[in-house]
């Protein structure tokens, strides 16, 4: 291999292992804590939020997840993971709310609370997702209030950042993203006919998939990895002297 090539395989191989050790240090960020992770931010329009779970409260397995809904939301409909049984939590609301097909409600969802058929042990992640109806504000935080109960203690994932406070100094911020424009009217379909919080056929068939991305992580390290170790003894063998 000719020396102008070598400098561009190793350059390529090193970039790699630097996108693994940061595609690493991501996972081991994202395994702190509870978090959501939307599949659109585009306000109005239907989304599958995916909440990952992580370690119990120290080294205890998680028996139970409660999802509190912003007031902003109306209803959340519930993935089935096999690995859970789940119940929908409602609330009076204070005086009906109109909805924007003109029609009422005088009731809400307020929580989503996940029970794990078997604790979830300390070392291992799970993903529990619902179909929202975001609502049209875009520039809107929504907070999801967490609490991860354990077979010993329980981690109330609620703080919320105040005002000029870094969220990444909180010890147990509650999961949160912030709503962007609609990039187009039609984006995720947006059906009347659909029950609230309900989403689109195509997008419930992708929720059997959620939480696989996490699972990849280290998958996707490893081949990296692999390909600087080989890449560093390509080299070895390249400057090691003919015989004679």
């Amino acid at each position: 291999m000719h020396t102008p090539s070598i400098r561009r395989f190793v350059t390529a191989t090193a970039a790699t292992g630097g996108a693994a050790a940061l595609l690493l240090s991501m996972a081991g960020g994202a395994s702190a804590h509870v978090g959501v992770t939307p599949d659109t931010t585009d306000a109005g329009q239907y989304a599958l939020l995916t909440f990952g779970i992580p370690h119990g409260c120290e080294e205890a397995g998680t028996t139970k997840v409660a999802i509190t809904l912003p007031q902003e939301l109306n209803d959340a409909q519930p993935t089935v993971n096999p690995n859970w049984t789940v119940e929908k939590v409602t609330e009076k609301l204070a005086e009906p709310r109109r909805l924007p097909d003109g029609s009422s409600i005088t009731q809400r969802t307020s929580r989503i609370v996940y029970t794990a058929k078997v604790p979830l042990p300390h070392e291992l992640r799970d993903a529990l997702v619902l179909s929202v109806k975001l609502p049209e504000k875009a520039g809107a935080t929504l907070y999801f209030p967490t609490l991860q109960t354990c077979e010993t203690g329980q981690t109330d994932w609620a703080q919320i950042a105040r005002d000029g406070e870094d969220p990444h100094s909180l010890n147990a911020p509650a999961p949160a993203f912030t709503l962007t424009a609609a990039e187009s009217s039609g984006a995720h379909g947006g059906d009347s006919s659909v029950g609230h919080g309900a989403a689109p056929e195509e997008q419930r068939t992708t929720a059997a998939d959620s939480g696989a991305s996490a699972r990849s992580w280290a998958g996707l390290a490893a081949g990296a990895g692999g390909l600087a170790l080989g890449g560093a003894a390509l080299l070895r063998t390249r400057n090691r002297p003919a015989d004679k």
